[in-house]
């Protein structure tokens, strides 16, 4: 079912969710501009139902947002009086819908620019890789407006930059810069202004071209070996390692290369 028919699709358009697919990379776009992009509650079960049907035909996904920002973050507008059981169910829905962006079934790569704030940075940490350009900043305001994150960020934030980092921007409000943030490691491409999106794409159709098998293995295994023990990492990484070099596809691309028909790997420019 292709991405203007699908049902789930279609919805999620409704609520500040598009989809386009250029070749094999599924591009998605958050479309609230006048809100900075702010998650809402439809926008972010949008997300989830998007990266949750994305065609067959997708083999990377690209997001990005309309407009001058990425994300501001959680839209306080619709911030509601819940109990504590209300706030956990919806605090758990938003790891429902980021989960299904980093465990679903292709890479991610999200096209940084403006605001990647609260819920935007735990939106774009939830990617696989971050292409910003120089207008991005990144900032969680959550410590200062008396909550704390609740849509995975103390989870994969900490992750990319360490504890003590995400404490003082928490703590003291403190802002980060597209250069700071990208020493930092907030994103691992930096580029020029109004150029992240192009360079995503192209990032995402270089891994398209992968053998599925892996791509999955390093969004799925790799985070997991990580924080396993050495010895329980040693045997994942090998039963990992024999599933993947069994398929049919990397059998075909080892023999490519060993027949020299296969680029080798070449210094930098």
């Amino acid at each position: 079912m292709s991405a203007q028919t699908h049902p789930l699709l279609e919805r999620a358009a409704a609520h500040g969710v598009s989809l386009d697919m250029q070749g094999a990379v599924a591009v998605v776009q958050l479309r609230r501009p006048v809100k900075r992009n702010a998650l809402s509650d439809s926008l972010i079960e949008a997300l989830r139902d998007v990266f949750q049907n994305l065609p067959e035909a997708a083999r990377a996904a690209v997001i990005h947002g309309e407009g001058d920002h990425f994300c501001a973050g959680l839209d306080l507008s619709e911030l509601k009086e819940r109990d504590a059981g209300e706030g956990v169910l919806h605090s758990r829905s938003w790891h429902v819908a980021l989960d299904a962006v980093q465990y679903g079934r292709v890479p991610v790569v999200a096209a940084l620019h403006g605001a990647v704030v609260g819920g935007g940075l735990e939106l774009a940490s939830s990617c696989h890789i971050r292409v910003a350009d120089e207008s991005t900043f990144y900032a969680l305001p959550e410590g200062t407006r008396g909550i704390f994150v609740g849509g995975g960020g103390s989870v994969r934030i900490p992750k990319l930059i360490g504890v003590a980092r995400m404490t003082d921007m928490m703590l003291t409000g403190r802002v980060y810069n597209a250069a700071d943030g990208e020493r930092l490691g907030f994103a691992q491409y930096l580029v020029g202004p109004g150029e992240a999106l192009a360079k995503a794409i192209e990032l995402a159709t270089r891994i398209a071209t992968n053998a599925p098998l892996t791509n999955y293995a390093l969004m799925h295994a790799l985070p997991r070996i990580a924080e396993q023990p050495a010895d329980h990492g040693f045997l994942t990484e090998a039963l990992m390692s024999s599933i993947a070099q069994a398929a049919p596809e990397a059998k075909a691309r080892v023999r490519a290369f060993l027949e020299g028909k296969a680029a080798k790997v070449q210094k930098a420019a």
